[in-house]
């Protein structure tokens, strides 16, 4: 959440806390940007008028970047100029303040049903992408945020092999460095919670969650 407004911002965080969401609220856009590079984020819920680097800007710096996270702008910007820039940063949505609090949480679940993908060709394993949680048979799992990031990039490619560096780069920033010792620590924590579920070592290339 991108928003500069103390007031406004608490009242958003309390209303997307209260609703379940995990929120990360950022006060101006180069907070937001630096954030982008440590978290995947479902959703983006973005200002416009903020300091350091303006909402559109940011948004359209993401998307050059092919980061393709729904991101919907809520502003005080009425003017229909300001709405088509917005879009044309590529904004999925673009509310006008003040606004229904009810109609953004049905927004945003509209556009996050979109994107939430259920990994039903992995049989008893169900991840849930919205609020990153992973289930066997449904019993939920202990997994940390970069466990739920692994299992979901395994269960993406389930039955093929996933390489070392591709598990680097969907664990990891560009600034950060991710050692072989890492990498097996994470996979040996989720062999730990699967179960009968299989992750096998391809040695020398990388892992495979087998179905």
């Amino acid at each position: 959440m991108l928003e500069d407004d103390l007031l406004f911002g608490e009242s958003l965080q309390d209303l997307l806390e209260e609703d379940g969401y995990e929120v990360q609220w950022c006060r101006n856009g180069q907070e937001a940007l630096d954030a982008t590079f440590h978290t995947k984020f479902d959703i983006y819920l973005l200002d416009i008028n903020v300091p350091l680097i303006d909402g559109i800007s940011l948004l359209h710096d993401l998307r050059r970047g092919d980061d393709k996270t729904p991101a919907i702008f809520l502003t005080s910007h009425v003017e229909k100029e300001m709405m088509v820039q917005g879009f044309q940063s590529g904004a999925d949505d673009y509310m006008t303040k003040p606004f229904d609090t009810d109609e953004l949480l049905l927004r945003m679940n509209a556009r996050l049903m979109r994107t939430a993908k259920i990994c039903d060709e992995c049989g008893v394993l169900q991840l849930d992408h919205q609020q990153k949680r992973a289930f066997i048979e449904g019993v939920e799992l202990n997994l940390s945020v970069k466990e739920y990031a692994l299992l979901s990039l395994l269960a993406r490619h389930v039955n093929k092999v996933v390489t070392k560096e591709m598990i680097a780069a969907e664990l990891w920033s560009a600034s950060e460095s991710a050692s072989n010792g890492a990498i097996r620590v994470y996979i040996n924590r989720l062999k730990g919670e699967l179960g009968n579920m299989v992750i096998e070592n391809i040695r020398g290339i990388g892992y495979r969650l087998v179905s």
